[in-house]
């Protein structure tokens, strides 16, 4: 009698690096020839990778965990909630282990421990670029792990450990393998891509007999060379980012950045333990800008830090106006567990703080309305991400999907996934509307 095949359930929760780390589990779980169940009553047992970031990060994982307890009962906690297993255990202690962050031979060891793999893995049956959670068309490239900064506000250095950075040969042969299926925009993510390969910088790695040194311009120029859109997430500003704006003027990769300012207030900034030269970023903004006059900018910003004071969220409303960003996030400073910042004084009543991120919206709103407007009547190159209805949605060289806006094509369904050109004919704050 043939023996059945073991199905694992697999929740995801978390930000693009996270979902990365559940695609690499999930290509383990296939190559050694465990099925993926859509469903908590058709699996064996329950993987639940967490994010424990912020407080309504990890409600929302207790939660996740709680479901999949109630709907499975046979659950496997991983991700960084998992960093903190005691507080995992205090909440659900009958589940099956608990692991953290990029944990993977943990976890396959777990699954093994309590749902043994069939004998015949199913490696040839796995295609070189892995199992993958997000659309044919795009896919998140991770270039390292954790981070050496100490921002007070931050714990993943805790939770994901000092940087270390993959061999570039080993992230140009994924992208490889990715490009190779089909894939058009590699996003590449990290907790500090900008600082690539310095852990690493005096040594070298190797793809396709060549030689490379290990640093986040010439993995840029690599990757660059692939014929596919290029994205960078998480940039933090240090000067050599200067050197990637003629990449993007050229077209190597796509004029776009994503850098986290965080306020823009020197003494807010030094609580941060963040830069503090809000002068020094918009010289290099206009410089980037007359580079490269294409380059979408996004950035987030805490409001409501400790010690801000009304003169210090004037200043940060100050900078935006002026720096004139084209993508921006904003959240309420809030309490996580194990944060230097939760000592410190000055707290911020509540009711101030959302007020606070409520004018820094209006203000940001109108910034965004006054640039998209400027793009109206022109010809852009968009990435298709769905169709139906009778019209499409797809993204510019500005938006990273889910993130930022959209391209709103009226009057036609264009194939999911393929690049086409569009006259902008109007916007508003956040998207663009256009037709072929």
């Amino acid at each position: 009698m043939k023996q059945a095949q073991p199905q694992v359930g697999f929740v995801s929760l978390g930000c693009p690096k996270a979902l990365v780390d559940s695609e690499r589990i999930l290509t383990q779980l296939s190559a050694e020839g465990y099925a993926i169940s859509g469903s908590y009553d058709e699996a064996d047992l329950v993987v639940v990778n967490t994010c424990g970031f912020i407080d309504s990060a990890v409600e929302e994982s207790l939660e996740a965990i709680g479901e999949a307890l109630d709907e499975n009962g046979r659950v496997i906690v991983t991700g960084c909630l998992g960093a903190n297993a005691d507080k995992v255990l205090a909440a659900y202690p009958n589940v099956l282990a608990v692991t953290g962050p990029h944990a993977y031979e943990a976890v396959m060891q777990s699954v093994h421990a309590h749902l043994p793999p069939l004998h015949d893995p199913y490696t040839d049956l796995i295609p070189p670029q892995g199992v993958r959670l997000t659309p044919r068309h795009y896919a998140y490239l991770k270039i390292s792990e954790g981070c050496n900064h100490r921002c007070s506000f931050c714990i993943i250095p805790a939770l994901r450990g000092d940087l270390v950075s993959r061999p570039i040969g080993d992230v140009l042969q994924e992208a490889e393998n990715l490009v190779n299926a089909g894939v058009k925009e590699l996003l590449v993510i990290s907790q500090d891509t900008s600082a690539y390969g310095i852990d690493t910088q005096y040594r070298t790695g190797f793809w396709q007999g060549r030689p490379l040194k290990t640093h986040s311009q010439q993995l840029a120029e690599a990757l660059g060379e692939m014929g596919v859109w290029v994205r960078l997430h998480y940039v933090y500003p240090y000067p050599h980012v200067d050197r990637l704006i003629p990449l993007m003027a050229e077209g190597k990769i796509l004029p776009y950045l994503d850098i986290p300012f965080q306020h823009a207030s020197p003494p807010v900034l030094k609580a941060m333990r963040r830069p503090a030269h809000a002068e020094k970023v918009l010289d290099r903004l206009q410089n980037w800008r007359a580079t490269c006059p294409d380059i979408a900018v996004r950035s987030t910003f805490i409001v409501g830090f400790p010690g801000e004071t009304e003169e210090d969220f004037e200043t940060l409303l100050d900078f935006l106006q002026e720096a004139e960003l084209d993508r921006v996030g904003a959240f309420t400073y809030s309490d996580i567990d194990g944060a230097p910042a939760n000592d410190l004084p000055g707290a911020v009543p509540e009711e101030v703080k959302e007020e606070r991120l409520e004018r820094f919206m209006e203000v940001q709103a109108d910034i965004s309305a006054a640039k998209l407007s400027r793009l109206v009547g022109q010809t852009m190159t968009v990435l298709v991400d769905e169709a139906g209805d009778g019209q499409s949605i797809a993204r510019s060289h500005r938006d990273a999907p889910e993130i930022d806006g959209q391209v709103i094509i009226e009057g036609t369904e264009l194939p999911v996934g393929e690049f086409a050109q569009v006259h902008i004919t109007h916007a508003d704050e956040h998207d663009l509307w256009a037709r072929i």
